[in-house]
């Protein structure tokens, strides 16, 4: 009769060492594999958002939302309510920035970074209102797609002569319309360079709302032809933000930018 034997220390340590050389090499691959989940996640959102626009402007002559008074401020108070609220749309928020930086009571969370929402907001504008729940999401819609006077500028300081009003517009698919941002308007100038700091809070109403790295050196973004793709976050400077945006501006390989024109934490990602 044998008599059965357990494991000597040194048989467990060896399976202890393989257990942890697999994980060493499985957690890099399932951390991507996760990433690329929430990347597919904010595309879809982006997709939802697309058709949200396509339907507004078939209803609106082609054109889009016009915000409030000369610029396209609060444009987001003319969705409806549905669509707007941020408890029933889950559709404002990319999978990688879902808490807003303000509370339910008003508060102001203690700190903040691009991994968070903006909202909640709850304003009252021209007969408009953010409905029962605010108004709270992680997008932002191209400021220079809405419609204003003619007579007006943008909050950007571009004048409507500048802005495309409808997706009906030639090279529609280098328009962007909805991305990742920290803030619901956007309104991007050539001259404007990223934020210092890589998780700053933005401080401007340019590309320092929108050159976040929510994905890997990355933002998703969709476009007036509405497709949506991942977008570098050096390309957004070669997209055409308004009719006379300089995609070929200082901030491009075609512009001359160097390597040190660029604050340290985004050098490391690919040149456009």
């Amino acid at each position: 009769m044998s008599k059965r034997r357990g494991f000597t220390l040194i048989e467990l340590l060896v399976v202890i060492a393989i257990i942890a050389l697999l994980m060493a090499i499985l957690m890099p691959a399932l951390q991507r594999v996760k990433e690329q989940a929430k990347t597919v996640g904010c595309l879809a959102n982006l997709k939802q958002w697309n058709f949200v626009c396509a339907m507004y402007t078939e209803d609106n002559d082609g054109k889009f939302w016009s915000g409030f008074g000369s610029t396209g401020y609060w444009w987001v108070l003319q969705l409806e309510p549905r669509v707007k609220d941020w408890k029933t749309n889950k559709t404002w928020f990319c999978p990688t920035a879902k808490k807003p930086i303000i509370d339910e009571n008003g508060n102001m969370i203690p700190s903040f970074n691009i991994f968070n929402a903006w909202g909640i907001f709850e304003k009252q504008r021209d007969g408009y209102d953010s409905g029962p729940n605010g108004v709270a999401g992680s997008y932002s819609i191209n400021g220079y797609v809405l419609t204003i006077p003619t007579n007006a500028t943008f909050e950007g300081g571009r004048p409507a002569a500048d802005g495309w009003r409808t997706p009906n517009t030639a090279g529609a698919g280098n328009v962007p319309l909805f991305v990742d941002a920290l803030r619901f308007d956007l309104w991007p100038l050539e001259t404007a360079g990223p934020a210092e700091y890589e998780f700053a809070a933005w401080s401007d109403n340019n590309f320092g709302r929108c050159c976040i790295n929510r994905h890997a050196g990355f933002v998703c973004c969709s476009f007036l032809d509405y497709s949506a793709r991942k977008v570098g976050l050096k390309e957004l400077w070669t997209l055409k933000w308004h009719k006379t945006f300089d995609t070929t501006g200082p901030y491009t390989l075609a512009g001359g930018i160097q390597s040190a024109g660029w604050p340290e934490w985004i050098r490391r990602f690919k040149d456009y």
